[in-house]
């Protein structure tokens, strides 16, 4: 018999149950694999089966009709978030990830992933592309039960914890942490090593978790593919971002291809959908976003309904449409149930198995669910909203839409419906006082293990107001500053390299490469916890450095660069056990 990883005999909080429960796997016939393909900030409308005048995506389009589709399946409005309630079947608020910086993009430790599940029922698990669940030991998709992981740093290709210079093309990304160079379109190398790793393992059954940068910003397309809408008169950056699109679509091809050249399609879950409303798909009053209100980031339908797709051909999944409302947090326990994984966590997910609809085509419960967009330090109570309740939508506890009469949410009927309103009211408290139950707490980064002997703190996960996570806001020189949760592992002695620029670029901290903005460091200061230490910067340093005694236990760390009158941290710290 297999067992869950040691994360399930941890006791979990915030109202779910204890977990030590056996695996038990249904071998009568072969277990069915699972392709997972989620793009980012591609909108239910960026699909031309979905109506999309301006471009085609033939591939979908045959994925659309010979599979399942939830035609009213809700996500988070953000990137980080819905990857949380995805691997994990539970609110993201509650696994400690509610903003996709700051800290707050970082998955707890003691959550058992769809990964662990997997991999602890005898599948091969495999993750290639965007991770944006935390960078450092031990939230790295290697750490959350995949063994095989090949991904970029942060929450997108050239953002902060990426490997320095990636802009698409030709990048640098990390296999199980280490530095890879490789030739050609991020994209196309993210299918190349999913379908490597499905070659690989196919006489297996194998989880394969492929979840795409693209249609993220910075909108670069590969060479010519932007060409067709731009002849069109689209303007940028949408053009751009049909062409990141189409270069999907044109992926997924090959991945079907390979599927059935393997002959497992049929034995293969395949699901494709998205992380959250478009990003670019409308702009100006221009484009097509399915008639819906709002778009990436928002409350409203357009932020967080999304396409779903699941074919599964040996698995009595026929082609047809789901309109009831579902969403995110339903995957894990769903796929558990139709993979006959038994003994898993049901009683922990905030999730609900569609198996029996899935198999049957009979309705589900009805039921409220609720989705947000906190995206700052501590979650506040109705900010960014959507409570869920069939055709029914209240916006931050204070707008009524009925999507059965209005679907562009453009009346509001709360004055005449405030029994539904009150109800929906009801609904969302009792949401929040389960799922906050851990708000005071920080996902904290170890220092000093011995699985992980150097840490790379990273300005991206600073807890404060002013957080530079890109690579431009290192080259302009951004000011802001914040401290670090940590956990200090053992008593010791710790080496601190504060630098402005990371290792790989060999910069100086008063250099300013490739026309890049120059800071006149004169000082650096380390605070950790109550005490503080500070040295001077020689012009012609690379980093400053800093040897402390530390003891054991949870502490802040907070960087110091004395150059001018703004309050800025050093971008990278390197934190070594010596």
């Amino acid at each position: 018999m297999e067992k869950f990883s040691r994360r399930t005999f941890l006791t979990r909080s915030a109202g779910a149950i204890a977990l030590g429960s056996t695996v038990r796997i249904a071998h009568a016939q072969r277990r069915p694999n699972v392709v997972l393909v989620m793009t980012d900030d591609q909108g239910y409308g960026d699909i031309s089966s979905h109506g999309n005048p301006e471009f085609k995506t033939p591939n979908l389009d045959q994925l659309h009709d010979t599979s399942t589709r939830f035609e009213n399946f809700h996500v988070s409005p953000t990137c980080s978030p819905t990857r949380a309630a995805l691997m994990t079947g539970r609110d993201c608020n509650r696994t400690g990830v509610w903003h996709t910086i700051m800290g707050r993009s970082i998955l707890r430790g003691d959550e058992i992933t769809m990964a662990d599940a997997f991999s602890d029922a005898g599948y091969a698990t495999g993750q290639f592309g965007k991770w944006h669940l935390g960078d450092n030991y031990p939230y790295r998709p290697q750490d959350r039960g995949f063994q095989e992981a090949f991904y970029h740093g942060g929450g997108g290709v050239g953002q902060m914890p990426d490997y320095w210079g990636n802009n698409y093309n030709d990048d640098t990304y990390f296999r199980e942490g280490v530095p890879e160079k490789r030739s050609g379109y991020c994209t196309d190398i993210w299918f190349d090593e999913a379908m490597g790793f499905i070659e690989r393992h196919h006489a297996k059954p194998f989880f394969c978790y492929l979840p795409l940068n693209a249609a993220h910003g910075p909108f670069i397309a590969p060479e010519g593919a932007a060409d067709p809408y731009r002849a069109m008169g689209i303007e940028e950056p949408r053009a751009s971002f049909y062409g990141m699109i189409a270069n999907i679509d044109w992926n997924m091809g090959r991945l079907m291809k390979k599927l059935d050249d393997l002959g497992v399609a049929d034995d293969t879950i395949l699901i494709f959908m998205t992380d959250n409303g478009t990003a670019a798909g409308m702009r100006k009053g221009k484009g097509f976003n399915s008639g819906m209100r709002g778009q990436k980031g928002s409350p409203y339908e357009g932020g967080h309904r999304v396409p779903f797709f699941m074919r599964w051909p040996n698995g009595n999944i026929k082609p047809n449409a789901i309109t009831q409302p579902a969403m995110h947090c339903d995957l894990f326990p769903t796929l558990l149930d139709l993979c006959g994984i038994s003994g898993a966590p049901h009683g922990a997910f905030d999730g609900v198995s569609h198996a029996h609809t899935l198999r049957t085509g009979a309705p589900f419960a009805p039921r409220s669910f609720v989705t947000d967009s906190q995206r700052v330090e501590h979650p506040q109570l109705w900010r960014q909203s959507c409570v869920v309740r069939d055709d029914y939508r209240l916006i931050n506890g204070e707008q009524l839409f009925d999507l059965s009469k209005d679907p562009g949410q453009q009346n509001d009927i709360t004055s005449q419906n405030r029994h539904i309103v009150d109800a929906m009211r009801s609904d969302y408290f009792s949401w929040w006082d389960s799922v906050s139950e851990r708000f005071d707490e920080y996902v904290r980064i170890p220092i000093g293990t011995d699985a992980a002997p150097e840490t790379l703190l990273r300005s991206h996960d600073w807890h404060g107001e002013q957080v530079p996570w890109n690579q431009p806001h290192i080259q302009s020189g951004a000011h802001g500053n914040g401290f670090w949760a940590v956990d200090i592992a053992r008593d010791g002695r710790y080496r601190f390299e504060m630098r402005r620029w990371p290792r790989e670029l060999g910069a100086g901290m008063r250099a300013a490469p490739d026309d890049m903005t120059p800071l006149d460091i004169k000082g650096a200061r380390l605070s950790i916890g109550e005490e503080n230490w500070e040295t001077a910067v020689d012009p012609e340093a690379v980093f400053a450095e800093f040897t402390v005694d530390l003891r054991a236990g949870e502490n802040r760390v907070q960087s110091f660069l004395d150059c001018d009158e703004h309050d800025r941290g050093a971008y990278y710290v390197y934190c070594t056990h010596v």
